[in-house]
């Protein structure tokens, strides 16, 4: 277990774990939280390049508000390109799993572009496997077990779905790989489609236009090197943003904040020891 994070104004302490493989699925991540001790902890969930998905088995639901309204759940899913929401947290046992769009697409059984970027209870997708999945993970005594566990499920129901069309799965990846900066005019002239049915069967499946992606994957980029204390100059200069105004722009666009104040999220600090090896969005490139 790795602590995270000691609030000076409160005595809650995260840990942090990781499963001891990758995932049998290409494009999934898992991290298992635990927050423990003190008082609740507030903290704002920022985009990113996946959709993320939570448990929470300890029998303390997630208490969410922001531009989603409010609702309290013990699982949640965030679309693509979600607006940054608070969550409150206390005495939490949790698992988050981040999913490319292309296997979300199969495992939540449902066209991404009905999710976009709104953030809803797993429950409402999965209907009753959401909670007895939760009931055995609350049984599942080690986090090695409780990431098979998942593993399993998710693997499952990626066979038992259908998948991305092959040309919408090869232009996220071009996105992806470029870190946003590819030019989507170019995509459907690479994919052999018409620029309508690109964007028509790219936005279905993914969720989002492919001009949309590209930002969203470039400002993943972009906030985590903010993060690591890069300046707003060096990382506009260096993310294929046309100046500082335009990384200033995107990252309100997706945060509600400025550079200085996104560098600062404590979702990013948890995200460097969540997910030790990303980088960026390489995780969601499946």
């Amino acid at each position: 277990m790795h602590p995270v994070r000691r609030t000076a104004d409160s005595t809650a302490a995260w840990e942090i774990e990781r499963p001891p493989r990758v995932s049998a699925l290409p494009g999934v991540d898992m991290a298992g939280f635990r927050i423990r001790g003190g008082g609740p902890i507030d903290l704002r969930a920022i985009p990113h390049p996946a959709v993320t998905v939570a448990f929470e088995f300890g029998g303390r639901p997630f208490d969410i508000h922001g531009a989603v309204g409010r609702m309290r759940s013990e699982s949640l899913t965030a679309g693509l390109a979600f607006s940054a929401f608070e969550v409150r947290a206390q005495d939490v046992e949790c698992v988050q799993i981040r999913l490319s769009p292309l296997v979300a697409h199969p495992v939540l059984g449902l066209p991404l572009a009905e999710l976009r970027g709104s953030v809803i209870a797993l429950d409402d997708l999965w209907g009753r496997a959401a909670p007895r999945l939760r009931e055995r993970l609350h049984h599942t005594r080690t986090w090695p077990e409780r990431f098979a566990l998942i593993d399993r499920e998710l693997t499952t129901r990626f066979h038992e779905g259908r998948e991305a069309d092959p040309e919408v799965a090869w232009a996220w990846r071009q996105i992806v790989a470029s870190r946003g900066r590819a030019r989507v005019s170019d995509l459907a002239g690479r994919i052999g489609w018409s620029r309508q049915r690109t964007w028509s069967r790219f936005g279905a499946q993914i969720g989002l236009t492919p001009k949309r992606a590209a930002m969203l994957v470039r400002f993943d980029h972009a906030v985590h090197r903010l993060a690591r204390g890069q300046t707003p100059v060096q990382v506009a200069a260096d993310g294929g943003y046309a100046d500082q105004s335009h990384l200033h722009r995107d990252v309100r666009a997706f945060t509600g904040t400025t550079p200085t104040a996104a560098a600062n999220e404590p979702w990013l600090a948890a995200d460097e020891r969540a997910w030790p090896a990303r980088g960026g969005a390489e995780h969601t490139s499946g």
